[in-house]
């Protein structure tokens, strides 16, 4: 074997890579987004201090005590999305157009003959939390090194052997039992496909894995080659609301809000190499130099349930201003998880053919999930009965997500103290041993950080029935400076080595309203934008000289919706 062959040394893949969940899938199922009625998102969903909406009962459960009479109303959504990608100055765009259900729900009003509590209110609402629907892909021109050697480095440091990826004695390498070590399923894949090859020291007896990329530096003959690859989510966070509130003397309005979370999420991905010159294993011990062109297929989808609970207060002093007060308990899910995936390959004529990880069965796992809590402050200005501002802000810290065994919530104590003066490296050995979900939890700690979420909207009312809106959010990155820089070995789930980092996200609204009697309709225009980095698989901290593949990414979205209803 040439001495010249580049293997990605990543230390420690083992614990995830493989094969079940990792942080990058926790930020997925978490990311917020900005959904609900017309009026709410033609303000930029800047209602926590205003109320009186179906959708800020799922924001602010105080709103719903700012109802005088009943509420009965539904909204859609025309989203047309476009993405666009750029590497190395080329760019590539894809379009996509989706139609939603956003809301739907009613608030009935019971009017009690007290001026200390005038009334007390109930709301039933389902609102989409959040929609997943994304679709772009693209062109990598010039590769440096080929996702072959990354599968192998992961080999390489999980120590496996040709035994482990291999059928031996009637032993199935993807479902090996009980007693039998269970090698990473993109590791068997890699060498059912012929992607890495192993060679066993003859002295040590160790065994060292490669990839198809091989630079020779001592006669030149190097592997080059090009890419392309297409993502694609869909899913929604579909949420069924319970909330009850009312309000003290109509200056204190208060309410709560139970939630009940349906989510389902399924990402698909293709990445694909064509390379020339590329080191393919032949007849024998012998490798010869030919072409490689091979595409890596998978599906990696998540479903289940979860809930929460939301407390809020809006303080109304005088007419004219207003406070608002929330917070948001985490979401406590149960979740199922699928993967799987195939390797197409056509190496030079010699070797070609399809392979399906475990024969096309998908792997499984169940697992509880904590999203993170929000908190959310604001204020409002009310001029006259012609004006309105409102400014939000929402604190929510995703590096506090958190996994744990299906059968145990956040009570379930693992005997760890935090408070005990044990060394890092010891908890790092401790859990470890006890927390099978402990090396998880610190990726999310390590790759995640707090948002701040900033949110202003205002409504003007020419005359008594029309109402003239805008707004503008923003939403701070969730990710931490050092994984940007590719600083940080990045673990990701199932047999999907490639992710997504999200930038900053930036929300423009306007809309319309308009009111006849106790008919409402309401009209509003969304532009979302969202930058990201695609990466192909994980760099490595300690040779950027050979970076991992990766494209910056452009998502916007141009959204017209539209809000009926009926008070009452």
């Amino acid at each position: 074997m040439k001495k010249g062959i580049i293997i990605i040394s990543f230390l420690a893949l083992g614990y995830c890579l493989g094969n079940a969940q990792s942080a990058i899938g926790a930020y997925g199922i978490s990311q917020p987004d900005l959904k609900g009625t017309a009026r709410f998102m033609g303000m930029a969903g800047a209602f926590g201090a205003l109320g009186g909406d179906l959708s800020s009962i799922s924001q602010n459960p105080a709103g719903i005590g700012v109802y005088r009479s009943g509420d009965i109303g539904f909204t859609l959504d025309l989203d047309v999305q476009n993405s666009n990608t750029l590497n190395e100055g080329m760019k590539f765009g894809m379009d996509q157009t989706k139609f939603y259900l956003n809301n739907i729900g009613a608030v009935l009003t019971l009017r009690l003959p007290s001026k200390s509590v005038p009334n007390l209110n109930f709301g039933f609402t389902y609102n989409k939390g959040a929609s997943f629907n994304r679709v772009f892909g693209g062109n990598i021109n010039t590769l440096r090194n080929s996702m072959s050697n990354y599968i192998a480095g992961v080999a390489n440091s999980n120590e496996v052997t040709e035994g482990d990826v291999s059928w031996s004695e009637g032993i199935d390498p993807y479902n090996p039992g009980a007693g039998y070590y269970a090698a990473p399923w993109i590791t068997i894949l890699g060498y059912d496909s012929y992607l890495i090859t192993p060679e066993q020291d003859p002295n040590s007896g160790v065994t060292n894995w490669y990839g198809l990329w091989d630079n020779d530096s001592m006669t030149g003959n190097n592997t080059s080659g090009s890419a392309s690859y297409m993502m694609r989510e869909k899913g929604a966070v579909n949420e069924f609301n319970i909330a009850f509130g009312g309000n003290i003397a109509n200056v204190l309005y208060w309410g709560m809000n139970f939630d009940i979370i349906n989510l389902n999420y399924t990402l698909s991905s293709v990445w694909g190499e064509s390379l020339n010159n590329a080191l393919v294993p032949a007849s024998g011990n012998s490798f010869v130099r030919t072409s490689a062109d091979w595409n890596l297929n998978s599906v990696y989808s998540i479903n289940g349930t979860g809930f929460n609970y939301q407390l809020g207060f809006i303080f109304k002093p005088v007419q004219a201003f207003r406070l608002g007060f929330a917070f948001h308990t985490p979401t406590w899910y149960n979740l199922n998880e699928q993967f799987g995936g195939f390797v197409n390959y056509n190496y030079g004529g010699i070797e070609s053919g399809s392979v399906s990880a475990n024969d096309g069965i998908p792997g499984y796992t169940s697992y509880n999930f904590r999203t993170p809590w929000k908190i959310i402050a604001s204020a409002a200005g009310v001029l006259g009965s012609n004006f309105i501002i409102s400014f939000d802000y929402e604190w929510a810290n995703y590096g506090k997500m958190k996994f744990s065994e299906p059968y145990y919530y956040d009570g379930y104590d693992w005997g760890y103290d935090p408070w005990s003066p044990w060394s890092s490296n010891s908890y790092l050995d401790y859990i470890t041993m006890d927390d099978p979900y402990g090396y998880e939890n610190l990726d999310i700690a390590t790759y995640y950080k707090s948002t701040n979420t900033f949110r202003v909207g205002a409504e003007f009312k020419p005359i008594s029935n029309l109402s003239i809106r805008a707004g503008y959010s923003y939403v701070s990155s969730p990710v931490k400076q050092a994984v940007k820089d590719n600083q940080e070995i990045i673990y990701t789930s199932g047999l999907t080595p490639s992710y997504r980092f999200d930038n900053s996200t930036n929300y423009v609204t306007c809309g319309l309203g308009y009111r006849y009697s106790h008919i409402y309709v309401d009209l509003a225009y969304v532009y979302k934008h969202l930058g990201s980095t695609y990466h192909a698989y994980t760099p490595d901290p300690a040779d950027l000289s050979q970076p991992s593949p990766q494209s910056k990414v452009s998502l916007s979205n141009n959204q017209i919706v539209l809000s009926m209803g009926y008070r009452f």
